[in-house]
């Protein structure tokens, strides 16, 4: 077995190596940019590598860098993680070169199905069902415009090199195939330094399952179930849980032995996984082959109990497989949310900046329940404008799917982020949404539910009068330590009022509160009766609460008169007043906010690639304005209606923060 090996990645992934080497008794080395000095892959690791600056074309890319690093440390193995160099053949050539193994599978299988063009070709030989599209390579749009004609449109139009969501647009029209192929190219060209492009008929209605393989040196594969992974944003899966609600064990038997026979014939071994798109009637069709570690192995490793890393160690290190089909069970449910640092309230735009608070569930293992957190951040560190947003992913398991559900509701409500833009809300919302419950889901879930983008939650009537009650009962603790604080209180005993407004979400709750020393009974004006207890004090930024028979945790922020309020994806100012406070209140003129209707404002933090248009030109509807590059993602901004440009601020190579203005329009 290796005694060092170095994690040629960062982030969550590096850090979730480490944990498996290190149980292993194998020391780690970290390679880290400009960005990552102090980043937590960083800590963890035994030993670390500088590889230059923060760009990831000038450090994680760079095979040069990474080679040196190896020279440098001494490593017999290198794990590649996800994304980056993970499918770079030439990057495993140059460490077979160097005598260092590579943990993954060998490279001409890396060449065979890491490029998708191939991988479809040998697909289709192999007897796997395709999707209809052209396998071969697109020279410019005029090209991708015919091709998307002849295979009628939807299209999607993908990098060969691809993967997360990166190189990928789907296109409806003759314009939409030749814009979305020039951005296709220019993601592809940036994160992988190949712009190859192919395109495909776009399945409508799909659902995304994806098969676990897992193959040795030896002539053996496996696999591992399945994970849904239909949940998805601009073609990046943001909620992945295994199994998938709607296989039947006949299907994914079928599934699993196309995966096994296509890994097979080009002589795969370590981890890898097999995508289909999957219709309505079960029927499914091979998508690509990620000749890697999946970003959401986790939930395969929860319900069938096997370390991948720790397979994809051995296996490099030239071991059998201990495991054979036979001794592959799924035990239960697991679910994947993934936070990003996007903001789901600004179309998931992403954003920057320090965690100024960071405070995960606690991670525990139990036979019932189990909860784990895949991170590479900390409380007080940067997200950085140079790599993909994930902050975390966050996992729970449990015997039946309704409690893996529960259990990842708890786990969000409880998860503490604060001082940048994040998706937690989105999670919660997901995860109360009856479709999803239900698991009648497809990969167009979010357009489909959110198709004005997402605004936060709307809670049912019965919850609203539940934070309503903690609200008051919140309200009463905070007003008696200010009496003490104040000295207006002798003996520790003051009488606080007991008649309270509470508003919030458009309702406004006279009501009552009777106090003891076990907690507090709220009694609502218009009938009915909460009882609430807690040890929540005055600054805790996390409330948990006994209301009734439910447990409720709320993230509370003081507000003047009252609180800002976070639960279950609803974000709400709820507001505790006097009878006469409220009474006032009615006459109070609400502020206006500035008018920016004739403004482009940045919606994100990121760098401009290029604007498409001239002071003084006259513009239309849904026109490209100009593109601007964030987290390796171009986000191409247009016109909202006809108007003339009265000035620019902004030209390509410049860094914009939220809400810079762009231009102005007369």
């Amino acid at each position: 077995m290796f005694k060092k090996i170095l994690i040629a990645n960062r982030g969550e992934i590096a850090c979730r190596v480490i944990k498996t080497a290190r149980r292993m008794g194998i020391a780690t080395v970290a390679v880290y940019s400009d960005a990552d000095k102090h980043a937590l892959h960083v800590r963890m690791a035994d030993e670390a590598v500088h590889i230059g600056p923060a760009p990831a074309n000038q450090s994680y890319i760079v095979i040069d860098n990474i080679l040196a690093a190896i020279r440098e440390t001494g490593v017999e193995a290198v794990h590649p993680g996800y994304g980056f160099l993970s499918e770079n053949p030439k990057f495993a050539a140059a460490l077979e070169k160097e005598g260092v193994a590579f943990i993954g599978p060998p490279k001409g299988a890396i060449e065979a199905m890491g490029d998708k063009i191939t991988s479809k070709k040998l697909a289709k030989e192999a007897g796997v069902n395709t999707v209809p599209g052209v396998m071969g390579l697109i020279e410019d749009a005029d090209e991708a415009v015919k091709i998307s004609q002849e295979i009628g449109y939807p299209v999607m139009i993908k990098a060969s090199a691809g993967g997360g969501g990166k190189g990928m647009r789907i296109a409806w029209n003759d314009e939409e195939a030749r814009e979305g192929f020039q951005s296709s190219k220019n993601e592809a060209a940036s994160s992988f330094g190949d712009d190859r492009i192919f395109i495909e008929k776009f399945v409508t209605q799909p659902r995304h399952i994806e098969i676990q393989v897992l193959g040795d040196s030896h002539g053996n594969c496996i696999y591992l179930g399945e994970r849904e992974c239909s949940i998805q944003r601009r073609n990046q899966k943001v909620i992945e849980e295994a199994p998938s609600p709607f296989l039947d064990e006949e299907t994914r038997k079928a599934m699993g032995e196309q995966a096994c026979a296509l890994a097979r014939a080009v002589d795969y071994c370590s981890a890898g996984t097999v995508e289909f798109i999957v219709d309505g009637d079960k029927n499914f069709y091979f998508l690509e082959m990620n000749t890697r570690l999946q970003v959401e192995h986790p939930v395969t490793e929860l319900i069938t109990g096997v370390d991948l890393v720790e397979q994809m160690i051995r296996v490099a290190a030239g071991e059998t497989l201990a495991l054979t089909q036979d001794d592959i069970s799924l035990d239960g449910w697991a679910i994947e949310s993934r936070l990003y640092a996007e903001d789901p309230y600004r179309n998931f735009l992403p954003s920057i900046g320090r965690l100024t608070r960071y405070r995960p569930p606690e991670e525990a293992v139990g036979d019932t329940a189990v909860v784990r957190n895949d991170t590479g951040v900390f409380e007080g560190g940067e997200i950085s404008m140079y790599y993909d947003p994930m902050i975390a992913k966050l996992c729970t398991w449990g015997p039946t799917r309704a409690d893996a559900l529960e259990g990842m509701r708890d786990a969000l409500d409880g998860f503490e982020v604060e001082g940048i833009g994040h998706n937690l809300p989105f999670l919660s919302a997901v995860m109360d949404h009856p479709r999803f419950i239900s698991g009648d889901i497809t990969t167009a879930f979010i357009a489909e539910e959110y198709p004005d983008g997402f605004a936060g939650a709307e809670l049912p009537e019965p919850v609203l009068r539940q934070l309503a009650a903690a609200a008051a009962a919140m309200h009463r603790v905070s007003e008696i330590r200010a009496a003490r604080v104040s000295g207006r209180m002798s003996n520790h005993e003051r009488e606080v009022g007991a008649d309270w407004v509470v508003s919030l979400a458009g309702h406004d709750y006279p009501v009552t509160i009777a106090a003891d020393r076990e907690g507090s009974t709220v009694k609502f004006a218009h009938g009915g009766q909460h009882r609430v207890a807690s040890d929540w004090k005055p600054g805790m930024p996390l409330a948990v609460l006994d209301i009734d028979a439910d447990r409720v945790v709320i993230k509370a922020e003081p507000v003047p008169l009252g609180y800002r309020m976070r639960h279950r994806g609803a974000d709400l100012i709820v507001k505790v007043q006097t009878p006469r406070q409220f009474e006032l209140s009615q006459h109070m003129l609400e502020k206006v906010p500035p008018d920016t209707s004739k403004m482009l404002l940045c919606p994100m933090p990121g760098l401009m690639v290029s604007v498409a248009v001239e002071q003084g030109q006259e513009v239309q509807e849904g026109q490209v304005l100009c593109t601007v590059e964030a987290m390796k993602m171009e986000n191409v901004l247009r016109a909202e209606r006809q108007a003339v440009v009265a000035k620019i601020n902004a030209g390509a190579g410049d860094s914009l923060a939220v809400d810079d203005v762009i231009m102005e329009f007369e």
